[in-house]
């Protein structure tokens, strides 16, 4: 495991596209989301820091799905190294989690790439125009640190997207296990250094 910290994708970047299969089989755009605000979630079903998160991600996907928050989870590692993470178990892992939202594979880590992506949890926020907003941690709670899980600052950055406010540009990086990129696949951005 590397401990890796998201790279903070410049904000105001437009959500890039994607075109992913779901575990449902459906296969699900960008664009289906258009008009509302997106959170994006890069994810896996093994990483002990979205493991720490699981039961708290869900009853929050369910809370801002209601009030109006499109959410996906994506997973992009590499299943040839890391099997656990391949779409027959992310449908298992979402059955047994309770995500109520799209968990769709990103075979070909493009979408990872595009988004820049580096860490699982990795958090992106758009307002309704599709412009990022937020991207940083669900909350400061990690394995062992024995914080409470709150989701608070993901929760205060959705409520300000909401509402129609400026989300504080005081915004913390998410942190997690490095997304298992397929060997000669790891993106320019990526340096697999440990998080400070």
């Amino acid at each position: 495991m590397v401990k890796t910290a998201s790279t903070m994708l410049p904000i105001g970047t437009i959500a890039p596209d994607f075109l992913l299969p779901n575990i449902d089989g459906a296969v699900v755009s960008r664009d289906q989301f258009a008009g509302s605000p997106l959170l994006v979630i890069f994810m896996c079903n093994h990483c002990p820091f979205v493991v720490h998160l699981r039961e708290a991600l869900a009853a929050f996907a369910d809370e801002y799905q209601q009030k109006g928050v499109a959410v996906i989870g994506i997973s992009s590692n590499d299943v040839q190294s890391h099997p656990q993470d391949g779409p027959d178990e992310m449908k298992a892992e979402a059955a047994s989690a309770g995500y109520r939202f799209p968990y769709l594979y990103d075979a070909t880590q493009e979408v990872a790439q595009a988004y820049q992506a580096a860490c699982t949890p990795d958090f992106f926020l758009f307002d309704s125009d599709h412009a990022l907003a937020y991207r940083g941690q669900f909350d400061s709670s990690r394995p062992g640190n024995e914080k409470p899980v709150t989701g608070e600052d993901l929760r205060a950055a959705c409520d300000a997207v909401l509402s129609g406010q400026e989300v504080s540009c005081e915004q913390t990086p998410s942190i997690g296990c490095n997304i298992k990129w397929e060997p000669g696949r790891e993106p320019e951005y990526f340096t697999g250094q440990p998080a400070v």
